[in-house]
C-alpha cells in the first residue's frame, strides 16, 4: 500500500480541523466562561454559526481521518495533524485579515520541514488489523487516567495559558486513542459492512472518546489563547498516537542511524511550535497571560 492517499487524506483532515480550531475558538470567546467543566457549554455554544461551521469542518476532518487510517499506519497518519497547528495561524490570520510576521513564516517552515524528516527517517511499517483485546485494556485505562489527570490540573487553574496547555493535552490523549480505536471500526467496517461496524465496540468505544475530546476541546479553546492549547493538542495527539501504533498496531519506526535525523527533525518541529506559541497570537486576540 502506497503512502500518497493516506498523506493526502491526513493533510485535509488536519486543514479542516485547523479550520474547526479556529470557528471554535471563536465561537467559545462569545459565551459565558465557567471555573469548572460544564455539559452546558455545548447548549450555548449549539447557538452560535461559527460554532455549527467548526462542527462541519470536524466531520469533514473526521471522513479524511477515516480513510487516511485505513489505507495507513496510525504511526505515519497521526503525526501529519501536527501541520494543525501552522494551518490554524494561517486561517487565523486570515479571518482575522492580519499579515503573520517573518519569524511565524519561519516557524511554520521549521514545523513542515521537520515532519519531514521525522516521517522519512522514521518510515513507520506495519499494519496490524486485529489487535488483543488485554492491549485495548490496558490503552484505554492508560488514555482514560491521562485524560482526566491533566483535565483536572487544568480546570483547577484560572484563564490563561497553562489552563489552556492542560485542556489542550486532555484533548490531544482523546484526539490519538479516538484515532486508534476508529482505526479498528473502520477495519471492520472494510471487512464486515455496516452491520459488522455496527456491533463491534470499538465502534461506539472511538464516539463516546471523541465526544469526551470535543467537550475537552470546547474547555480549552475557551479556556486560554491558541496558541497554548494548540501545541499541546497537535504535538501530543502525535506522540501518544505513535506510541498506540507501536502498543497496540505492532507498527515499526526505523532505527540505528536513523535516529539521528529523526531527533534532529523532531527538534526542528519543537523549535517551530515553540516559536508559535511564544510569538504567535491569534488575530485580534491579545497575548496570553
Amino acid at each position: 500500500m502506497g503512502i500518497a492517499l493516506p498523506v493526502l487524506f491526513a493533510l485535509f483532515a488536519a486543514l479542516s480541523n485547523a479550520l474547526a480550531t479556529v470557528l471554535q475558538r471563536r465561537a467559545a470567546l462569545t459565551v459565558p466562561q465557567s471555573d469548572g467543566f460544564r455539559f452546558g457549554l455545548v447548549l450555548d455554544l449549539l447557538r452560535q454559526p461559527l460554532w455549527i461551521g467548526g462542527i462541519l469542518a470536524v466531520i469533514a476532518a473526521g471522513v479524511g481521518q477515516a480513510a487516511a487510517l485505513s489505507l495507513g499506519a496510525l504511526a505515519l497518519v497521526q503525526p501529519l495533524f501536527v501541520l494543525e497547528l501552522p494551518f490554524a495561524l494561517l486561517i487565523a490570520s486570515l479571518v482575522g485579515r492580519s499579515r503573520l510576521p517573518g519569524a511565524l513564516w519561519l516557524a511554520v517552515a521549521g514545523v513542515v520541514v521537520g515532519l519531514g524528516v521525522v516521517l522519512v527517517a522514521a518510515s513507520p511499517t506495519g499494519n496490524r488489523t486485529h489487535v488483543p483485546f488485554d492491549r485495548w485494556v490496558l490503552a484505554l485505562v492508560a488514555c482514560a487516567a491521562a485524560m482526566a489527570a491533566t483535565a483536572a490540573v487544568g480546570l483547577r487553574r484560572p484563564p490563561g495559558r497553562m489552563r489552556a496547555g492542560c485542556l489542550g493535552a486532555a484533548t490531544a490523549v482523546g484526539y490519538a486513542l479516538t484515532a486508534a480505536l476508529m482505526k479498528s471500526a473502520v477495519r471492520v467496517l472494510d471487512e464486515d459492512g455496516i452491520v459488522g461496524f455496527l456491533t463491534v465496540w470499538q465502534t461506539y468505544a472511538f464516539a463516546l472518546s471523541g465526544i469526551c475530546a470535543l467537550l475537552l476541546l470546547e474547555h480549552a479553546m475557551q479556556g486560554g489563547p491558541l496558541v497554548a492549547s494548540q501545541p499541546a493538542l497537535t504535538l501530543g495527539d502525535a506522540g501518544v498516537s505513535v506510541a498506540l501504533g507501536v502498543l497496540l498496531y505492532e507498527e515499526h519506526l526505523r532505527a540505528q542511524w536513523w535516529l539521528v535525523p529523526q531527533l534532529l527533525g523532531l527538534g526542528l518541529i519543537a523549535a517551530g511550535v515553540f516559536a508559535l506559541a511564544r510569538r504567535g497570537a491569534e488575530p485580534g486576540e491579545p497575548a496570553a497571560p
